[in-house]
Order: structure tokens, then C-alpha cells, then sequence
């Protein structure tokens, strides 16, 4: 009889508050979301709270069962209210790709220009020596990647590689070739990401010699009379390929630089801001790395004409260089 006397009491002391909050949820859930007032907004956590303390002392003095189920569901509901996610699927990659993508992108703008000096630098370095000494080009570039690619190539054969199909045939071998294509530089950027973990020293050599290798490429097919028609046919994907290697390799370079010199905050505290600054950067990469896959598997093999290569890597760096930097981005 006590037992039913306090939980009667114990009721009747709080039900107004779970009252007004089961009446709130219910037009919150239901489709009179919009009828609600900004204080009934601002309502609705603080009698979460005290509905959540009604059940913890409910359980702490065993009431009756009932009573607990009833708070427990009212809990449970205005948990979801007051925490739950209120975006649609659609609606979070609009906000990724409008706000939260390019605005992270612009925070590691130093580490993405010293990521691009350095590319810049390897290029340089490798083409000089490759030019005056051809024998350096296989100290750069793996002959596997190289496809025929030679110094000791002629002419003919370079310009085979630059307009031929390397045996993709019809739209499934064009599939299959962009498939690995992505999967290739996924690989490479996510290492140059990874890397920074080490202090930056890895993914600052990585990006070095990923500039060497196309330095050499370079100095290779100058030697031939071609490198104009070299240009277009690395930049036509490339413009998006490097530039997505390179906000991986900065990405890498923000986590670096925080663990190295956290500041004023924690090393923990600082990890944890970069590293939710370069998790955004990386998925938007894997973005940029699928399109460069398709430019390189379909649009290169497809699109034969120097000039219009040339074209389509303008647009893809007025396009890039627009979205990232063209306004302040907001989260």
C-alpha cells in the first residue's frame, strides 16, 4: 500500500512536466512540427532532462512498473527529438558538397600549396636530370608504369601511346581500364593521407616523387617533339588526378602538423580537429579520384584531339578552382 501511495505521489508531483512534454512530441513528430513555438523549441530539452530525472528516481525507489515503461518510452522519444538527426540523406550531401567539403579545403590551403610546391619540385628536379641523362628516367619511373613509355622509344611508338587504346576495346575494356585506374591513385592518395601520421617527412617524400615521375615522363617525350601532345594527354585527367593527390597529401600534412605541434591544445585535442578536418577532405578526394577515373579511362581514350584535351582540363581547373575557391564556404 505505501509502495502504490508513493508512486500515486511520486506521479503527481511531475506528471504536468510529462504531460506538456508528451503533447510536445506529439506535434513534433506529427504534422504540427511547425506550430511551435521557439520557447516550446527550447521547452522541449529542459523537460527531456527533468523527465530523465523523474526516471532515474523512478528506478532508484522501484515504483511500479508501469509508471517506469511510461518514462522510459517518453525518454526514448524525446531523446531522438532532442539529439536524433533532422537532415535527409539528400540533404546531408548537398551540405556536404556546398558547405562543409570546400570550406575544409580552404582551412588546409598552406598544406595544400607546400603539397603542390613539392610535386612541383620533384618534377623539376627529375626532368632536368632525365633530359640531360636519360638513364635517370628508370630511377623515377617503374617499368611497369612506364607501358612502353621509353626513352629508348621512337617517336612513332610515343605517339602510339598518347592517341592509341593499350588494348581497351569497346566500352568494357574502357571500364576495366577506368576501374583500375581509380582504384591505382585511390591507393596512392590514401598512402600520402596515411602518411602524415609520421610527422609529414613520408607523405612530404611521396609527393616529391610522385612529381618526379611526371617530371620524367616529361623530359621524355620533350626529347621526341611531344610535348604538347604529352600535355594534353596527362592534363585532360590529370588537372583533377593531381590536384585530388595533392589535397590528400595536405590532408596528410594537417595531421602531421598537428601531432608535431599541437599548439595550445592538447596533442589529443588537436589530432581530433585535424583529423575531422581531413576525413571531410579525404571522402571529397575519393570524389575526385572517381571522376579522374572516368577522364582517364573513357574521356582520354575517347577524346583524341590535342586541343579539345586541352579544352576539357581548362574547364575541369576553372570547374575545381570555382567550387573550392570561388566564395566563402559555410557549414
Amino acid at each position: 500500500m505505501g509502495i502504490v501511495l508513493k508512486s500515486h505521489r511520486f506521479r503527481q508531483e511531475r506528471e504536468a512536466d510529462w504531460q506538456r512534454l508528451e503533447d510536445l512530441l506529439d506535434r513534433f513528430e506529427g504534422r504540427q512540427r511547425s506550430t511551435l513555438t521557439n520557447d516550446e523549441i527550447i521547452a522541449i530539452p529542459v523537460l527531456y532532462r527533468a523527465t530523465l530525472s523523474s526516471l532515474s528516481v523512478a528506478r532508484a525507489i522501484s515504483l511500479d512498473k508501469s509508471l517506469l515503461e511510461y518514462l522510459e518510452s517518453l525518454c526514448t522519444r524525446a531523446y531522438f527529438c532532442v539529439y536524433g538527426t533532422r537532415t535527409t540523406v539528400i540533404e546531408r550531401l548537398v551540405s556536404f558538397f556546398t558547405g562543409e567539403w570546400p570550406c575544409a579545403v580552404q582551412t588546409i590551403w598552406r598544406e595544400t600549396l607546400f603539397a603542390g610546391a613539392l610535386t612541383l619540385l620533384g618534377a623539376f628536379v627529375a626532368f632536368i636530370l632525365v633530359h640531360h641523362s636519360p638513364e635517370w628516367f628508370g630511377t623515377f619511373m617503374p617499368e611497369g608504369l612506364a607501358q612502353g613509355r621509353e626513352p629508348t622509344a621512337s617517336t612513332a611508338e610515343l605517339r602510339g601511346t598518347l592517341f592509341g587504346t593499350h588494348g581497351t576495346h569497346g566500352a568494357n575494356g574502357l571500364t576495366i581500364f577506368a576501374t583500375f585506374l581509380f582504384t591505382h591513385n585511390a591507393q596512392i592518395a590514401i598512402l600520402a593521407f596515411a602518411l602524415g601520421f609520421a610527422c609529414c617527412l613520408p607523405t612530404a617524400l611521396l609527393m616529391v616523387y610522385n612529381g618526379m615521375m611526371l617530371g620524367a615522363l616529361f623530359a621524355v617525350f620533350l626529347q621526341h617533339g611531344l610535348a604538347l601532345e604529352f600535355g594534353g594527354w596527362i592534363l585532360i585527367h590529370g588537372v583533377t588526378e593531381l590536384f585530388a593527390v595533392t589535397l590528400a597529401g595536405a590532408a596528410g600534412f594537417r595531421i602531421g602538423w598537428a601531432l608535431a605541434f599541437p599548439g595550445e591544445c592538447s596533442r589529443l585535442e588537436a589530432l581530433a580537429r585535424a583529423g575531422r578536418e581531413a576525413a571531410i577532405v579525404m571522402a571529397g578526394v575519393i570524389v575526385m579520384l572517381g571522376c579522374a577515373g572516368l577522364l582517364e579511362g573513357f574521356g582520354r581514350q575517347l577524346i583524341s584531339g590535342t586541343a579539345a584535351r586541352y579544352a576539357v582540363a581548362a574547364a575541369t581547373a576553372i570547374l575545381w578552382g570555382v567550387f573550392f575557391y570561388r566564395w566563402q564556404a559555410r557549414i
